[in-house]
């Protein structure tokens, strides 16, 4: 790689931030032959980022109008735009009028001075219900909501100023019109110092939940040459409205018809721009150092071609079946597809990891390309089943029944796609096939016989799942119990050791005819088996009271039961108190002991990976106690308050 031709000489980068970016960005900067620095919090002091360059200081700067001032001003130069450009873009009332002024359509909306509850609800009434209020300052959902009546509206309002204040310390408000059921479909744009711009297609990113993106695509599905075309040229006049300079992204609002409407400019590289580098063969943050030392755009729009279909999947650490509520712990296991030309693993995390609850629970983002959107699909689902992970809840089987929907096959995306489909994407927990029970008994059995031969001698292990054994005895077949747990479910597997090696096990009224073996691959366990003849190849992990199986059908779950008098507080325990979803810090206290509540009402705001969470009251009764005062720690299924027992008030209230 030719060393850069410049104005200015580049030959060391700092990198203000962290994770998978940062690990993205020093990639490209090693192949250019160019110094990287990392910062780091001591969160992060054994990320894996951290530990491939040098590390001085802390930051997460990319969109921070004073610190591309400060640079300037130090003769430091910044991979980015003038910080004229972020403060005309992040600033979403500014950027509204610079955008209509520049003949980029626009949502009709409120971008007003002034800020009491009064002005803006008469602006909410005026635009018409339903309205998204948002912080003019914020991004990524954070200090946003959408207003379906006037009766919701103060709440809501207060509600999203909250979060605005604490996570970007600003709190003024704009509302627009909400276009029902959008699409999301932004344009990557780049600028240079000469006055050049060119945009490199869309990426439809419609998907979402929590108003963050889960799964994005290059180009749009569906979208004409014609479209792709106006979509293209509109976002260059947005970045031509401002000078900007380097890498950006302006995201539009597409309805049912194709119509599209400025939403706001990302001043910065999106996290989802390897689709686009897929779908162009570009190395993005290689433009961004060569248009920071002062060259011109490498190519022009021209030059420019679109090949093929990306999709990229954020692996997330969250609980789909718990409103995609975000986690945070080891990664235990963490197995990944095969990373070629085609497909790429951008993460910050290896095995043995903790993810933070300090950031993003973000895990990695899984890349795939190929010729046309089908192909890409199939490629993408194939290497999702790859993708193993244990320790922490993902969201890897909800992005394999989301991308296996016949509407997102179909390209029908929209921004209600999870909520419209929820039923089918979140199915009510069914029981596991025998099948998967039958393999993980013999899982169990295979694992347990090295070590059970010699100790079964010495001792009756009690807590063992097979409670029941009678001893092997040579040349006899015999039958032992085993249960294991479905969800919640015991499961009783008669098995009878057979003569010849193999097993018949009986669950209910089915006998299956079981055999197979344990091999070892890498690092990992694989567990061959045959099933009334049916052949498999999972891989099989048991860890504490969990099996876990992977394998082209999907991944399975099954416990083994720990006895009552072993297990700490049985999560049947905390049912009917309110508990802390997540770990995190008290915001909001809006109750006292002695106040009589309602199910449903709010008993306290927390704020958690950078997002704001309301516990509300699992049922009516008056508090006890409150637990937790407003700046504290909550951890993760802790008691916020304590109900007084019903027919206790004769007590009186403490």
């Amino acid at each position: 790689m030719e060393q850069l031709q410049t104005g200015r000489n580049i030959t060391k980068i700092l990198i203000a931030n962290r994770g998978e970016i940062a690990c993205r960005v020093i990639r490209t900067a090693r192949k250019m032959g160019v110094q990287s620095v990392a910062v780091y919090s001591e969160a992060d002091r054994n990320s894996m980022h951290v530990d491939m360059a040098i590390h001085p200081g802390y930051g997460f700067l990319s969109e921070s109008m004073e610190f591309a001032e400060l640079c300037k001003q130090e003769g430091i130069i910044f991979i980015g735009p003038p910080s004229s450009a972020i403060r005309d873009m992040g600033i979403k009332s500014t950027s509204k009028s610079i955008m209509a002024a520049a003949g980029v359509p626009i949502v009709e909306g409120y971008h007003g001075e002034d800020q009491s509850d009064q002005c803006l609800r008469e602006h909410a009434g005026r635009i018409g219900y339903p309205v998204m209020i948002k912080a003019v300052r914020g991004g990524g959902g954070k200090g946003m909501r959408i207003i379906r009546s006037e009766k919701e509206f103060q709440e809501q309002l207060e509600s999203a100023r909250r979060e605005a204040k604490q996570c970007v310390n600003d709190d003024v408000m704009m509302i627009e019109k909400f276009v029902d059921m959008p699409r999301h479909v932004e344009v990557q744009v780049f600028g240079d110092h000469h006055g050049n711009v060119v945009y490199l297609f869309e990426r439809d990113c419609s998907v979402q939940r929590r108003y963050q993106k889960i799964i994005e695509e290059a180009p749009g599905p569906g979208i004409k040459p014609e479209v792709r075309k106006k979509l293209g040229e509109a976002a260059v006049r947005a970045a031509k409205a401002v000078n900007y300079v380097g890498a950006g992204t302006v995201e539009f609002i597409m309805d049912s018809k194709h119509n599209f409407y400025f939403m706001e400019m990302n001043t910065r590289l999106q996290v989802e721009h390897p689709v686009t580098e897929m779908i162009t063969g570009i190395d993005l943050v290689e433009w961004q150092l060569r248009i920071a030392a002062g060259e011109k755009i490498p190519l022009s729009q021209e030059e420019i071609t679109l090949q093929g279909h990306a999709f990229e999947a954020r692996i997330y650490a969250e609980d789909p079946n718990d409103n995609f509520m975000p986690g945070a712990g080891p990664l235990v296991h963490l197995s990944t597809p095969q990373a070629d030309l085609s497909t790429r693993i951008e993460t910050g995390v290896q095995q043995g990891d903790e993810v933070s609850v300090h950031y993003d629970p973000m895990i990695a983002k899984l890349v795939v390309w190929a010729a046309d959107r089908q192909a890409a699909l199939t490629k993408l689902r194939y290497s999702l089943r790859y993708y193993n992970i244990v320790g922490l809840h993902t969201n890897i089987n909800f992005l394999l029944s989301l991308t296996g929907h016949p509407e997102f096959e179909a390209g029908n995306v929209h921004t209600d796609f999870i909520p419209q489909h929820h039923k089918e994407l979140l199915p009510s927990q069914k029981d596991t096939a025998k099948e998967f029970l039958c393999q993980a008994a013999l899982g169990l059995i295979l694992k347990e016989k090295p070590m059970s031969e010699a100790f079964r001698i010495q001792t009756q292990d009690r807590y063992s799942p097979f409670a029941s054994s009678s001893g092997r005895r040579l040349n006899i077949c015999y039958t032992r119990k085993m249960t294991l747990k479905d969800g919640k479910k015991d499961i009783t597997i008669a098995v009878t050791y057979n003569r010849d090696g193999s097993y018949s096990m009986q669950i209910e009224d089915k006998t299956f005819h079981v055999l197979g073996d344990l091999y070892s691959e890498g690092d990992c366990t694989y567990l061959k088996s045959s099933i009334n003849g049916v052949a498999s190849k999972t891989k099989l992990i048991i860890l504490e009271n969990t099996i876990y199986l992977f394998s082209m059908d999907g991944s399975i779950q099954i416990g083994i039961p720990v006895p009552k008098y072993l297990s700490s507080v049985s999560s049947e325990g905390t049912q009917g108190s309110a508990i802390a979803p997540m770990t995190g810090t008290i915001e909001k206290v809006f109750v006292k002991a002695g106040d009589k509540v309602k199910a449903g009402d709010s008993l306290m705001v927390m704020i958690a990976m950078k997002m704001e969470h309301t516990i509300k009251a699992p049922k009516d009764g008056t508090i006890k106690k409150v637990f937790y005062k407003e700046g504290s720690q909550a951890n993760r299924h802790a008691p916020v308050v304590e109900f007084q027992e019903e027919g206790s008030d004769k007590k009186g209230t403490e």
